[in-house]
């Protein structure tokens, strides 16, 4: 009852924001290759202008016979082995909004047979080999300005649905849809991907149900320890000697003092080398500024080695990998700082404080769904030394 609820009331809240439509978002054309679907964008002809764009399948042309899933018509898009691929774009209805989450699905599948000719031999081969949709968000046709979410690689022959949730960093107007292989690329293969029925890019909460913990179809009953009847009371017996009718209740002890720890870790459970995530420290979108809220569980940080002054700490950020390179580092060194500054502020020695950013080299979740992504989106502080006293 509480899902339906939460549910109920993300959807209320939403109803009011207008759904994103694609133009022929079902690939609608007369099937013929080299051409592009009406209202779509050939983005070949300004990355690789010595190349074909993508085909309105199925047309007999490559060997590509596989009906549509929806309509008559869809789009079939290849890689290759000279290391170019094919993909389109066009101008969405309205803007993406920079912080407001989105799904979207979209029909994909493998054709069993698309024959061309090898770019890198120039024999006969079939670009069977798996491949990938990636999204894109960006100001112009096939500016691929920002990742908004791809697939995983499309192996199955069948039309499958795949659906995709992605947050903007920015307001963008254009769409690319683009062809891609297996990452990390070894090297360059020949592959195809078929695409058909995309649709409306819909408002959603940004704060779904978690995916990887579905919940589950029964839920278990808490185990409840049924209390035994009251035994009658036993008789009294008859006193012998007067008894004192009140004891003298000795006073509590007070309680010690809760240990000083970092996001719950104590000391003893503290080694050189080990990491601790800061899952309680909260920024601003795109920011380094540190919100409000957060400042009580820094200063639990700052309360911890403020005791231990013999601890040394570096403090790591780490981003999703939506975002280019560049950006990645430089938010997450910037985040890092932050931190430090405010630790420093407090009073601790900058000598003990080391700070870096590792951008989205080191991801601890998969960044294809959008808790993954959070996750990887992170502080961590890492113990750098400790005294003797340490694990």
């Amino acid at each position: 009852m509480l899902l339906f609820l939460v549910m109920a009331s993300c959807s209320f809240a939403f109803s009011q924001e207008e759904a994103i439509y694609l133009t022929n978002p079902s690939f609608e054309d007369m099937p013929r290759h080299s051409i592009e679907p009406a209202g779509w964008f050939d983005c070949g002809g300004i990355r690789f202008p010595a190349e074909s764009p993508p085909d309105v399948q199925p047309s007999g042309e490559f060997s590509v016979t596989k009906p549509a899933n929806h309509g008559a018509t869809y789009l079939g898009m290849v890689v290759r082995d000279n290391d170019t691929w094919e993909s389109v774009s066009q101008k969405l209805s309205r803007p993406l909004k920079k912080g407001q989450c989105y799904e979207f699905s979209i029909d994909l599948a493998r054709s069993e047979l698309y024959i061309s000719l090898s770019r890198a031999n120039n024999e006969q081969a079939n670009y069977t080999t798996p491949a990938k949709l990636r999204i894109w968000g960006g100001f112009g046709n096939c500016d691929k300005q920002f990742l908004l979410d791809e697939s995983p690689m499309v192996n199955k022959y069948q039309w499958m649905q795949f659906n995709f949730k992605f947050e903007p960093i920015a307001d963008y107007t254009f769409i690319t849809l683009e062809a891609f292989y297996e990452t990390p690329t070894l090297f360059p293969y020949n592959g195809n991907i078929l695409v058909d029925n995309a649709s409306p890019i819909q408002p959603i909460s940004c704060g779904e149900v978690v995916e990887d913990e579905p919940l589950a179809a029964n839920p278990v009953q808490p185990n409840v320890v049924k209390a035994e009847p009251p035994k009658p009371a036993p008789k009294p017996a008859k006193p012998q000697e007067p008894v004192a009718t009140a004891q003298t209740t000795p006073k509590p002890s007070p309680k010690p003092a809760p240990e000083k720890t970092i996001a719950g870790v104590k000391r003893s459970e503290m080694a050189k080398g080990l990491s601790i995530t800061l899952d309680k420290l909260y920024f601003e979108a795109d920011s380094s500024r540190i919100e409000k809220e957060s400042y009580n569980f820094l200063n639990e940080v700052y309360e911890f080695l403020d005791l231990n002054k013999d601890v040394i700490i570096e403090i790591g950020g780490h981003t999703n990998n939506l975002p280019t390179d560049e950006y990645c580092d430089w938010l997450s060194t910037a985040r890092a700082k932050a931190v430090a500054d405010y630790l420093a502020s407090r009073g601790i020695s900058r000598k003990r404080l080391q700070f870096k950013g590792y951008g989205k080299r080191e991801p601890v979740a998969s960044n294809k769904t959008p808790y993954g992504r959070r996750k990887n989106q992170r502080v961590e502080i890492k113990i750098i030394d400790m005294g003797e006293g340490d694990g």
